[in-house]
């Protein structure tokens, strides 16, 4: 018994002293210019679904739950906002070039259909944003309409002999 409370208490002070570790959370912008919700390209429906299930991690909009301030959690949750934004940041949409929208358009509705995102992981700790069948169907009809429709602006921006 005495054993026990050993290890449990040298557990308790590196869980506290993990804590001492800084931690750099991904820097967070409420308000972005470029940002894909802002392009007129996301119907109402839609962007309530990609605020809640997809806008955490692929944007500067992330909001930290209370679990971020805590480590070792922390540290995943840094590492996770980082590699989702690197993929796909919806807050730069307006930077990005047509080819590399609708590549990412294709990305976004093949990820959804699979149910490859939102990440379980991410689910379980955020019961909002589990997608139904019927709203993983709207993100891909959504995505398939906006690639038609950036196809048909980018036509337009070309003359053709």
């Amino acid at each position: 018994m005495k054993r026990l409370t050993y290890i449990l208490g040298f557990l308790a002070l590196v869980l506290l002293g993990i804590q001492l570790v800084p931690n750099e959370l991904p820097e967070v912008q409420i308000y972005n210019t470029g940002d894909l919700i802002q392009s007129g390209l996301v119907s109402e429906d839609v962007a309530g679904l990609l605020k809640t299930s997809c806008y955490d991690c692929h944007s500067n909009e992330t909001v930290y739950p209370w679990y971020s301030k805590v480590a070792p959690t922390s540290w995943l949750v840094a590492k996770d906002v980082r590699e989702g934004r690197e993929e796909l940041n919806f807050s730069y949409w307006a930077e990005m070039d047509l080819m590399k929208q609708l590549g990412k358009l294709d990305d976004i509705a093949e990820a959804v259909e699979n149910g490859k995102m939102p990440m379980e992981i991410y689910v379980w700790m955020h019961k909002s944003a589990k997608l139904t069948d019927a709203q993983r169907e709207l993100i891909v009809a959504w995505a398939e309409g906006a690639m038609d429709t950036l196809v048909e602006e980018g036509e337009e921006d070309f003359e053709f002999e």
